[in-house]
């Protein structure tokens, strides 16, 4: 049998080139270590080199290993690197399987790369003795981009992944750098009991140039930074923007630049001929590409994001512009990195973005199998670019001229000298020089115990404690552990009120089980003092929803069983958030245009009314005559006749009786009018929805609502609701995803089937 030393040697002799001290550091620190190491360094640092060590363990020793990372893109481009790494050991690239939300590629290989929730929904299961997976065989698992773990919305998964590890699996953690990964590693050995070699570095294989450009529109840097041959042009380059919409606007300035040479124009033509580019954003994201210029982001549709990708890593594109989720994603290789801005926010709440995006964005810049340098710029707000070419034109005229056609010019240029507008925020070279000094971000535990999982874990363990030693555990102040009990508590009474589970105290009922407990007195709040939680039978129908709050989904069937289809798609789609930038464009109409079905005439409006939940004025629209009564007394009062009531969408009805029914649960709605309108006015035509409405910048994000809506009707179907008739119920929402299934298979194909095929795949990979 293989020692690892012996292990070790054959992996270094088997590589290509020679590894740089880091890289050999990291990868006899996993070999020499006996539980796993923590690796932290910058982009382009050779981490993948070190993770397929990993692999390559696994695959000598006849185990099993796991591949994690936090994106999809990113797991299927790993997918993809691991596979050729296994070819080039000599090994089938089918012992290489994939599994993510979307896609499933030889899911019983030996070697699985696979999205964070994906591991960690297989650990609770096995958990459960369902005796679905199994952890007995496997020997390593590797979480890349694992700074992931300070995420507010999904840190956790990573959290309590190490927590349920069984100690036999080693842990190799790749991460850019941290800001305390010393502190991380013996929080991990305290209270994890895992302990791991760290590895860290702070220089990068490719260093990076970082220049302020106060002088240049961005516009004139772009084609400057084109110009010359292969080695003195500093593109390709990512152009980094915190909107959507400015991604658009900056590549319409560019595209009459001369950004890109006939051959490569050539060559794109050719390849963009392959496909069909008539419809939404297609002949607008067409035009851009012909002159060099790729637009990613989430509201471009995946079939064109892949077109870019491909595009752009053959070199054929000079720029993509694209927003800050392309940093922490894919690996788009370029030479330059550029920011038009360094504030983000809403306007006029623009803050100087953190440091771990910025380090994350900076990161892209410089291709270690191409540069010897990386490149990344950051522009002045094109205002200050104005004023100081002014001023530089105004000084030019001395103070004391005695030329009196000199002396009238510069009085003139002074009545015309550009200012800031008051309207505007700015940002410094300052501010750009402390922003790359900054340190990284640091890892701390973040998020709240979603209730699904809370539901689960009760389902395998009544006693409350070792829930409680886990939250008392994590990376974060005192103060945050204990609002963490404090929520806890809060959870589990309402569980208890729901009827889901039965709280029991020390002393309870069970006296066996009793005995047993562990009560530490400082993790428990004293006006808390149950220690059991029994499930009751309703219990697992929590664990039933995957893609909504799960006491909000039981709600809904309270109520839904009577709603019409347009209620129905209403509420549903309320569950779907969509960015606030396409608000208006889907906002839910005036009732005029969708009525009040039977859902709030004969129940939620007499309900909220009774309660004290809403008033007459927010469930009926005025007349046209109030209306002008209205406008007319505010015109005499100057606006303050009496207080203004909007009639309120049925997904704000529902939230209001959910809320008073759960007063401790928060949930978010959103009352949006998109995939309704496509289905029952457009009959399924999206195109026609996408510009009737000038949102074909944005069409990506309504394609997503509506493929997230068609997981979500299939996790409804299969539901009974508390009123009316079961199969009339399965057979609309059936019929409502089949009409929505053809639509975004006319879309995008690719991206649809992938969707299907995961629907169809087995619920226990989806815990959370």
């Amino acid at each position: 049998m293989l020692s690892r030393e012996d292990i070790a040697f054959m992996y270094l002799e088997q590589l290509p080139f020679e590894p740089y001290p880091f890289q050999e550091e990291a990868i006899l620190g996993w070999f020499s270590s006996e539980q796993g190491t923590l690796v932290c360094a910058p982009t382009g640092m050779g981490k993948t080199l070190i993770a397929e060590a990993g692999i390559y363990e696994a695959m000598k020793t006849g185990k099993k290993a796991y591949y994690t990372t936090p994106l999809i893109a990113l797991t299927e481009q790993k997918y993809h690197e691991i596979q050729a790494a296994l070819e080039r050991w000599g090994y089938n690239k089918h012992y290489v399987g994939l599994v993510t939300g979307n896609r499933r590629e030889n899911p019983d290989a030996p070697i699985l790369v696979v999205v964070a929730e994906i591991l960690f929904n297989r650990l609770l299961a096995a958990q459960s003795h369902a005796n679905t997976f199994h952890f007995d065989d496997v020997t390593t698992v590797i979480m890349d981009e694992f700074h992931n773990f300070a995420d507010a919305e999904r840190g956790m998964v990573w959290e309590f992944t190490l927590n349920l590890l069984p100690k036999h699996i080693r842990t190799l953690l790749i991460s850019a750098t941290v800001g305390n990964a010393y502190e991380f590693v013996a929080w991990l050995r305290d209270n994890i009991q895992r302990r791991l070699i760290l590895v860290e570095s702070f220089e990068r294989k490719v260093p990076l140039t970082y220049q302020w450009i106060g002088d240049q529109l961005l516009t004139e840097q772009l084609e400057q930074m084109t110009h010359g041959d292969e080695e003195s042009r500093l593109t390709p380059a990512l152009v980094f923007c915190f909107d959507r919409n400015e991604c658009w606007n900056i590549g319409d300035q560019i595209r009459g630049r001369d950004l890109i040479t006939s051959e490569r124009q050539k060559n794109v033509a050719q390849i963009l001929d392959r496909y069909d580019w008539k419809e939404g954003a297609g002949p607008h994201l067409k035009q851009l590409l012909l002159r060099g210029v790729g637009i990613h982001h989430a509201g471009v549709l995946p079939k064109y994001r892949r077109i870019i990708e491909d595009l752009f890593q053959q070199k054929l594109l000079s720029l993509c512009v694209c927003t800050e989720t392309l940093a922490a994603g894919i690996n788009l290789p370029a030479r330059s990195v550029v920011l038009p801005s360094i504030l983000k926010g809403k306007p006029s709440e623009k803050k100087l973005i953190e440091s771990s995006s910025a380090h994350q964005i900076f990161g892209r810049a410089g291709r270690p199998q191409y540069d010897d340098h990386g490149f990344v710029f950051a522009l002045a707000h094109e205002d200050d670019v104005k004023i100081g070419r002014w001023k530089a034109k105004y000084d030019q005229i001395p103070e004391d001229t005695k030329d009196p056609k000199l002396r009238e010019m510069k009085k003139k240029m002074k009545k015309k000298a550009p200012t800031r507008r008051t309207t505007e925020q700015y940002w410094t070279e300052e501010q750009f020089l402390k922003l790359k000094d900054m340190p990284p971000g640091k890892l701390a535990s973040r998020g709240v115990i979603p209730w699904r999982l809370l539901a689960h874990i009760i389902s395998l363990d009544h006693n409350i404690e070792p829930i409680r030693q886990i939250i008392g555990h994590r990376l974060m102040s005192e103060k945050w552990v204990k609002e963490g009990q404090k929520q806890l508590d809060e959870m589990l009474l309402t569980l208890s009120n729901a009827e889901f589970i039965r709280l029991e105290k020390k002393n309870g009922n069970n006296e066996n089980e009793s005995k047993n407990v562990i009560e530490p007195e400082s993790l428990k709040p004293p006006e808390f003092d149950y220690c059991f939680a029994y499930p009751t039978k309703r219990l697992p129908e929590l664990m039933k929803f995957r893609g909504v709050n799960p006491l909000y989904g039981i709600f809904l069937l309270q109520h839904l069983g009577i709603a019409d289809r347009s209620e129905r798609l209403q509420a549903f789609e309320s569950l779907l958030e969509l960015p606030p930038s396409i608000g208006p464009s889907v906002r839910v109409p005036k009732q005029d245009v969708l009525p009040n079905g039977p859902l709030s005439t004969e129940r939620l409006d007499s309900m909220l009314l009774s309660l004290g939940l809403a008033v007459a004025d927010e469930l009926v629209p005025k007349t046209e005559e109030e209306e002008e009564e209205e406008r007319e007394k505010r015109r005499h009062y100057g606006g303050w006749a009496e207080e203004r009531f909007y009639v309120i969408p049925l997904a704000e009805k529902l939230r209001r009786l959910f809320e008073y029914e759960y007063p401790t649960v928060e949930v978010r709605i959103n009352p949006v009018w998109a995939a309704g309108e496509i289905l029952l006015d457009f009959k399924g035509d999206f195109n026609k929805y996408i510009v009737s409405r000038a949102i074909q910048k944005q069409e990506g994000v309504i394609f997503r609502h509506l493929l997230r809506l068609i997981l979500l009707l299939g996790e409804f179907i299969e539901m009974t609701p508390v009123d009316g008739s079961p199969d009339a119920w399965k057979a609309d929402l059936t019929e409502m995803a089949e009409t929505l299934i053809a639509c975004c298979t006319k879309i995008d194909s690719q991206s649809t089937e992938e969707t299907l095929e995961h629907a169809k795949e087995n619920a226990i990979d989806e815990i959370l």
